[in-house]
């Protein structure tokens, strides 16, 4: 009930006024059934936005750090956060991230939309980064098509670092539903899931008009900060990705 209040009574309305966003593709959306919803990530409103302008409700998966803050802010965030139905995801690889994975799976089995950014963090400069291969194992494990989207202008909106967003225009394009029905019975493999996810960036590419890097956005952003690559230790890249409430630079 709160979800469809701020879509369409509060936040909506407001968003629509306000940064009058432009939408192609929407008919690319099933009217029913499960999909996943895979995004580029450039701005922490691209989980605003883009919910808004889909009919049917987009569940996300969200950092878990969202739901476990203390003092006010912190519960006033986690109340948001559980009212407009994401989910908490643990970044930190293995077991954890397997257990994301399941929540994204019992999404998808019950027949809704899971809004993923395989990418796993905001791209630091707006290019588009390497996704990881979450977004093809639940794909491919559930058998469902995924549809790329494109968030045009939300850097521009609200670039990372900054609180209060810039009023100006915003755009996403939704591409045509990709089938991975041809590797049924093959969502382990490593070489399929890796095949799966480059033709969901690359689309994801063609539809944003990004340059490319063949790089995970958590590896620059850890070397931007000063840490360096050799104590950042190596990537897995089997997580799900995350939803756009990261605020993490």
């Amino acid at each position: 009930m709160f979800y469809w209040v701020m879509k369409r009574i509060f936040l909506g309305p407001v968003v629509r006024t306000l940064f009058r966003p432009w939408v192609k593709g929407l008919d690319n959306i099933p009217a029913e059934g499960a999909a996943i919803i895979a995004s580029n990530h450039l701005s922490f409103s691209d989980s605003i936005f883009m919910p808004l302008m889909v009919p049917r409700p987009v569940i996300f998966l969200a950092k878990s750090e969202y739901f476990t803050g203390t003092g006010l802010k912190g519960r006033l965030t986690a109340l948001f956060f559980r009212l407009t139905n994401q989910l908490p995801m643990d970044r930190s690889g293995g077991a954890a991230s397997a257990a994301s994975l399941e929540a994204g799976m019992d999404v998808l089995t019950h027949g809704g939309l899971l809004g993923i950014y395989p990418e796993g963090t905001r791209s630091p400069d707006s290019r588009l980064y390497r996704g990881k291969v979450g977004v093809a194992r639940l794909a491919l494990k559930a058998g469902v098509p995924v549809i790329p989207v494109a968030m045009i202008g939300t850097d521009k909106v609200q670039p990372i670092g900054q609180r209060l967003p810039n009023i100006r225009r915003i755009g996403m394009i939704f591409g045509k539903p990709l089938d991975f029905s041809r590797y049924e019975g093959m969502a382990e493999d490593r070489l399929i899931q890796r095949s799966v996810t480059d033709e969901i960036m690359y689309e994801l590419m063609r539809l944003s008009g990004q340059e490319y890097v063949d790089e995970y956005a958590s590896v620059v952003k850890l070397r931007l900060a000063g840490k360096g690559h050799e104590q950042s230790g190596p990537k897995r890249d089997d997580g799900p990705g995350e939803s756009g409430s990261s605020r993490s630079a």
